[in-house]
């Protein structure tokens, strides 16, 4: 009985172990990057407002590596993924990651003096996900609160949804896009974000 319980507490340790470095690995994960990114913005703040593409270039290459589109693709079209032919999935996630690049230049655009803070590491109930909160800080503003979702994917850290003052980017985008489906079809909200993204693009230019 006795080894039984030492078995069984040495588990127990073993386990809040591997979830407390999964937490710690994610943040640093959002850390890193914010950090990297805004050096960058503060760094080329000027050229980066001149030329959009630039902006647009520094989002896909620094941040957009670690979000797992693949699994964010299918949540945002919730039954649709599932009745969507692979080239229908592929064209969709294109254009989808797209407009996110889009969106996240244009915020990154609006940074200026803020600073970012990490309130807590908050435990994963399970070694494969965790949630990394950051707080914005502003003279004269409200905190605003972000929280990344994230999950362990191959070993890789990829994040999977970003909440902005308790807004979640997947559930707003998946409402939106069920909308569209169920009055237009898949292949219209294809072409409408695919015309959206070559105007942005054009403009970028």
């Amino acid at each position: 009985m006795k080894r039984f319980l030492r078995v069984s507490i040495a588990s127990l340790l073993l386990a809040m172990s591997a979830l407390a470095f999964a937490g710690e690995a994610a943040v640093e994960v959002v850390r890193s990057t914010t950090d990297q990114v805004l050096a960058r913005v503060k760094t080329d703040k000027e050229a980066l407002r001149a030329d959009p593409g630039k902006m647009y270039n520094l989002v896909a290459e620094l941040i957009f590596p670690h979000f797992d589109f693949d699994i964010m693709s299918q949540w945002v079209l919730g039954d649709s993924w599932g009745g969507a032919d692979a080239a229908s999935r592929g064209a969709f996630q294109e254009q989808f990651r797209k407009l996110l690049v889009r969106t996240y230049a244009t915020a990154l655009l609006e940074f200026s003096d803020q600073t970012i803070t990490y309130p807590d590491i908050e435990q994963p109930t399970q070694p494969h996900t965790a949630a990394v909160r950051q707080e914005i800080n502003q003279e004269g503003a409200d905190v605003l609160p972000v929280l990344y979702r994230l999950h362990d994917k191959t070993g890789e850290w990829k994040v999977f949804d970003v909440s902005v003052d308790g807004v979640s980017l997947i559930k707003t985008y998946r409402a939106s896009f069920a909308a569209a489906i169920k009055n237009d079809g898949l292949p219209a909200l294809i072409k409408n974000l695919e015309a959206k993204n070559q105007q942005y693009a054009a403009q970028a230019q």
